[in-house]
């Protein structure tokens, strides 16, 4: 009832608007029109010469411009139509306005709107309207691009939602088209070998391979290319290739990288654990060391490691390699000591923590 009474009052006032006007009777503008500005001009003149203000003739000349300039704006007023007031014809306008504004305005609201229908969350308003599918979204699009198929913006929009409904050779085709019109990039190029591999079932073919190692070759972090050439290395029977492809992507990785899961679930999967406490280049340097330099090396490493986790004590990987380094050292005492730390220090941040207890899982520590 209140919204009705605020509309009733917004359109009063526009009514209103319109009829005052109506309301007052129409004057003639005499005493500020252009003419009487002239006739005092006149007036004044007379009264400066009466005065002794101005000589005869400058008077006289004076008078003559003015009279030029007045009769010139009288003859431009008689020329326009005259105001009249008419009482019928207002009288028809208010009651127009009255009557005609909210008519018009009822009979367009109401087989649109409606003021009780609660508001929609953004959820529902970003869904396809009723009676248009997300099928018959995609034949429109389809439709506009048999008729353009240059249009690589346009392919690149079908190609994300041919892959989710499952099309997949339709996928592979429309992200072929969109590199071809629109581009590459490495992410594109990652897009493209991802369909290939649901096309083929899963498997990384040849075609697949190439466009990873495209990606990669425009941009050495693109994870997807990362994870599927581990994984084709998998497939192929070369675990350990799959482990240090995916072991390096953990490694250079920022802690709250979101596929992180997906990796160590893939590393876990090849027998990679968590990788080495030290470097594959570490690791080779300590082969030609004698057995005692070569543990004194290891043990000032991880006690350098130590030392940095205690200044920075949100690198989760960090706390894995120190906890793994004291496994293999078969400090087990230290190891636990360690978790115990790497606990704490990312307590407080449930996504570090949750990485931290996913990562251990392979170590055989239960705290």
């Amino acid at each position: 009832m209140t919204l009705w009474l605020v509309f009733a009052l917004m359109t009063a006032a526009a009514i209103f608007a319109v009829l005052l006007p109506l309301g007052l009777r129409g004057r003639q503008q005499i005493e500020g029109s252009e003419a009487s500005v002239y006739k005092d001009q006149l007036a004044e003149v007379d009264r400066d010469r009466a005065a002794g203000l101005i000589a005869a003739p400058e008077a006289e000349a004076a008078r003559v411009e003015i009279s030029r300039r007045l009769l010139a704006a009288a003859d431009q007023e008689h020329g326009r139509p005259a105001m009249q007031s008419n009482p019928r014809l207002r009288r028809s306008t208010a009651i127009l306005a009255l009557v005609g504004i909210p008519a018009v305005s009822l009979a367009i609201y109401l087989p649109q709107g409606s003021p009780q229908l609660p508001d929609f969350p953004l959820a529902a308003r970003n869904h396809a309207p009723e009676g248009q599918p997300i099928n018959s979204l995609v034949a429109q699009v389809e439709d506009h691009l048999a008729k353009d198929p240059t249009d690589g913006r346009g392919w690149s929009v079908l190609a994300p939602v041919l892959l989710r409904l499952g099309r997949f050779d339709d996928a592979v085709r429309a992200y072929r088209n969109s590199i071809t019109y629109s581009g590459e990039t490495a992410g594109a190029r990652a897009d493209l070998g991802e369909a290939i591999v649901a096309a083929a079932g899963g498997v990384v073919t040849d075609d697949a391979k190439t466009q990873f190692k495209r990606a990669l070759a425009l941009k050495a972090d693109e994870p997807r290319a990362s994870y599927f050439l581990g994984l084709a290395a998998e497939q192929d029977g070369r675990k350990t290739d799959a482990a240090s492809i995916w072991r390096a992507m953990l490694q250079k990785a920022p802690a709250n990288a979101p596929w992180r899961p997906v990796v160590q679930q893939a590393l876990a999967r090849v027998g990679g654990g968590l990788g080495p406490a030290l470097s594959d280049q570490t690791m080779r340097a300590a082969q030609n060391m004698t057995a005692a330099n070569r543990d004194a090396m290891i043990h000032t490493m991880v006690a350098r490691l130590a030392g940095q986790l205690k200044q920075n004590g949100n690198d989760v990987q960090g706390w894995l390699r120190l906890v793994r380094a004291y496994m293999v050292m078969g400090d087990r005492a230290k190891a636990k000591s360690a978790l115990a730390d790497a606990r704490q220090a990312v307590a407080k941040d449930p996504a570090r923590l949750k990485q931290l207890n996913e990562g251990l899982k392979n170590l055989g520590l239960n705290g």
